[in-house]
């Protein structure tokens, strides 16, 4: 690690997989004491960067300086040496250790005996100096998403980081979460350190960073201060285009029940009930939207929704007809479609090529549409070119996307003809502006179409552009249902955390 860390700089860095070139000549510095946010669209070549600053990649040409010397990143290993830590959107923690025993897993000079002790005592110094809260002795499964983050940058700085790398850190934090986290961060750039902070939210961008860097296509088209631009003015330059339609609900027009629950419970992984005794209703051609922080049983009603999941007691009703019970395929039979929160797990079989996934969910045969080569290729590239997906071809493995790609491919495949029913979890997760934008326009045209759509969210702003009624999610129940006119934040706020007040 240097002894006073003062800046670190890339020169003429480019790096490209096979034929996709995802970094082409990126000049980009950072020193002590500030922090700069990386904007870009989904596969604009962000996460390439920062994975060659954190020695994940190596780059195929350019240099890496810190502190004006050359230097050779092969792995993590050699960027923590030099003083440069990265928080990963998603968390790597062993959920079933607890938060002092994930520290002490990787904590060099942990003593033998009792290890957790050790690492206890190191995060309570931490804890203190920075505002970083969370319990040493719970067990990373019952750690909010706001304790894991904290655990995962508490983990970066007792390994000496001075540049510290935060990939997407609001993407699964409620409002209050994302507060203290940009007092943290505000905390440590005051005190000499780095910060780098990609995001797809430009607000949040603007209200943290002293400057803002834009990627587009593998470039950087844009650094400046954050004081000198404006919303307008970055999401010009992350698209290319002047302006971005921002999708806008019409005044709804009912049709016929299509989702009736009464009573329904549904059972948590830990063997508890995470929906308890739930009972709504959805129409055609209504946008039901469900706000409340992860782990209220959001997850676990999308899943008995469409089938992942059984329903423990109660009913659950699709168009007159009892679905409890009913298998994933059956459901989807009857117009269920599901955009899952956990995309990677239940959306796309990443071994598995663009064409293929793109037809995975097809009903009637769909072994002859994964045999039939040609009818696969013909409808992906009919959702390639409609949804604006970024890839080099139809016929390379999924899990050569980006996320956001990944997630309009989803999106296309599950909204495609006309389904009665979709459930969307979390769908603009980890999308930029323009992604996230086409999706919700498209939602909201199938809500247009007469289709039910039940939106889960955290991003209040979304739920309340979007939805027509509003339910907020804590503790397996719904503490009130509400008709969208004239809706606040702040209400839904205090819903979310228990109050009814």
């Amino acid at each position: 690690m240097p002894a006073v860390f003062e800046s670190i700089e890339l020169k003429g860095v480019c790096k490209s997989f096979g034929p996709v070139s995802a970094n082409r000549d990126i000049d980009l510095g950072i020193r002590a004491g500030e922090v700069l946010a990386l904007l870009g669209t989904n596969g604009a070549g962000k996460t390439t960067l920062v994975n060659m600053l954190y020695g994940l990649y190596s780059p195929d040409a350019g240099e890496i300086l810190v502190n004006g010397r050359l230097v050779e990143m092969r792995s993590p290993k050699d960027a923590l040496a030099l003083g440069i830590g990265m928080v990963h959107q998603h968390f790597m923690l062993v959920s079933k250790h607890t938060a002092a025993e994930n520290v002490a897993l990787g904590l060099d000079g942990t003593r033998f005996w009792r290890p957790e002790a050790h690492a206890a005592q190191r995060m309570a110094e931490f804890s203190d100096r920075y505002g970083l809260r969370v319990d040493p002795g719970k067990p990373v499964w019952q750690l909010s998403a706001g304790e894991q983050q904290r655990l995962e940058i508490v983990k970066a700085l007792l390994k000496g980081a001075e540049l510290l790398i935060l990939d997407e850190p609001t993407s699964v934090l409620t409002d209050q979460e994302a507060e203290e986290l940009f007092a943290i961060v505000r905390r440590m750039a005051s005190e000499g350190k780095a910060i780098i902070l990609i995001t797809h939210k430009l607000e949040e961008a603007l209200a943290v960073s002293s400057a803002v860097a834009v990627m587009r296509e593998g470039r950087l088209v844009g650094r400046m201060s954050s004081k000198d631009t404006d919303r307008g003015a970055l999401a010009g330059l992350m698209t290319g285009e002047s302006a971005i339609l921002e999708a806008s609900r019409s005044a709804a027009s009912l049709g016929a029940l299509v989702v009736e629950a009464r009573g329904l419970t549904v059972m948590g992984d830990m063997g508890l009930p995470a929906v308890n005794g739930l009972s709504f209703q959805v129409r055609a051609g209504e946008l039901f939207g469900i706000a409340g922080v992860s782990g209220n049983g959001q997850k676990e009603l999308a899943q008995a929704l469409t089938g992942l999941r059984p329903i423990t007691a109660g009913q659950l009703m699709l168009s007159g007809e009892s679905a409890a019970g009913l298998s994933v395929s059956r459901l989807r039979s009857m117009g269920v479609r599901h955009i899952p929160e956990e995309r990677i797990r239940y959306g796309i079989v990443p071994g598995m090529s663009v064409s293929e996934n793109a037809v995975l969910t097809r009903q009637g045969a769909p072994l002859l549409s994964l045999l039939d080569r040609a009818e696969a290729a013909g409808f992906a590239r009919s959702l390639i070119a409609e949804y604006g997906i970024k890839t080099s071809s139809e016929d390379v493995p999924a899990s050569r996307m980006s996320g956001g790609n990944i997630q309009k491919l989803i999106l296309g495949r599950e909204i495609e003809g006309r389904p009665s029913l979709i459930v969307a979890a979390h769908p603009t997760y980890g999308l930029d502006i323009a992604a996230a934008e086409l999706v919700r326009d498209r939602l909201l045209r199938k809500r247009s179409e007469g289709c039910a759509v039940v939106l889960i969210s955290e991003d209040l702003e979304e739920v309340l552009r979007l939805s027509d009624r509003v339910a907020v999610m804590f503790s397996g129940r719904f503490m009130a249902v509400m008709d969208n006119r004239g809706l606040e934040r702040r209400r839904l706020m205090l819903l979310m955390a228990g109050s009814k007040a």
